[in-house]
């Protein structure tokens, strides 16, 4: 199930490609998002029916559960909507494959940004770190260039903000359910973009109308299927394995901007994908120390 996530996620780099030459940034992500949140709300209710607990949140009681959520709600849809914006306007100017894997840099951001918080640092992250630099300078820099371009710089802001919202993500967890807190954040999204698409785009229902295939496949599969997949998926895996699954988008992104949208990749662009692979698939593999840690604990 998370190899179908995976590659659900991955091809919805070419419809989010797509997509952006119809409509804007904000357009994209509005329709998207409500698209994913009405097709969450059966399984939001279905998901109602089997709980009855007050989601581990001291003292119990509706009022008190409520707040919680949606305030975890608002800060994961916040950091999801400045991601996801940040990540549509960066597709829109170079290829799916570019796109796939520097957003996959999160990977890397999460573990660094938990050492700036205070974590003991892992030798082997600065050689994930050594590693995803570069395959980033291979993918991204031509020869005679002088730094990134614009859309570069921007995916790597997306794949910062991507890590604070796992990380967010992760802490509101203690307080909340998954299932709510994945529609909460989805209509917050929405309801951001929807504002920024008043405020700053005027589409037509020509320009909705001839994105409305990819729209369609970035919010029923991308956003409402391959969420449902990953929650069923990781109830039954270690949360390591899944996390390496799941970063096989990466690879399925530069695939299907291959055979969908012919953008083929040279030499030392894929040189770069593989330095860069490699570095996420390492930072997800536990040392020994690590593994001796969650063999003691499941004992």
């Amino acid at each position: 199930m998370l190899c179908l996530t995976a590659l659900i996620w991955g091809f919805a780099f070419v419809a989010q490609s797509v997509g952006a030459g119809h409509v804007g940034t904000f357009t994209f992500l509005a329709v998207r998002n409500w698209i994913a949140a009405a097709a969450l709300v059966p399984v939001l209710l279905v998901h109602e029916r089997r709980r009855t607990d007050a989601d581990g949140i001291p003292g119990g009681g509706r009022e008190r559960r409520f707040l919680y959520q949606l305030a975890g709600g608002a800060l994961c849809g916040a950091a999801l909507f400045l991601g996801s914006a940040a990540q549509q306007a960066g597709i829109a100017g170079t290829t799916t494959a570019k796109a796939g894997f520097i957003t996959a840099l999160y990977v890397i951001i999460v573990p660094v940004i938990s050492i700036l918080a205070g974590r003991s640092p892992d030798r082997k992250l600065w050689l994930c770190v050594f590693l995803a630099l570069a395959g980033l300078y291979l993918l991204c820099m031509k020869s005679g260039q002088g730094g990134l371009n614009g859309s570069d710089l921007i995916l790597l802001l997306c794949a910062f903000l991507f890590s604070l919202q796992i990380m967010a993500v992760s802490f509101c967890l203690h307080f909340t359910d998954g299932v709510r807190l994945a529609v909460m954040q989805t209509v917050v999204t929405a309801v951001l973009s929807s504002i920024c698409v008043l405020l700053f785009e005027h589409p037509t229902a020509e320009a909705v109308r001839a994105a409305l295939p990819a729209l369609l496949y970035a919010g029923l599969f991308s956003s409402a299927v391959g969420f449902t997949l990953q929650i069923i998926a990781q109830e039954r895996l270690e949360p390591t394995v899944a996390s390496l699954i799941m970063c096989l988008e990466s690879v399925f992104s530069a695939v299907g901007g291959w055979l969908l949208l012919g953008q083929a990749l040279n030499t030392r662009e894929i040189a770069g994908c593989v330095l860069m692979f490699a570095a996420i698939v390492l930072s997800q593999i536990p040392s020994r120390n690590e593994s001796g840690a969650e063999g003691a604990g499941a004992a």
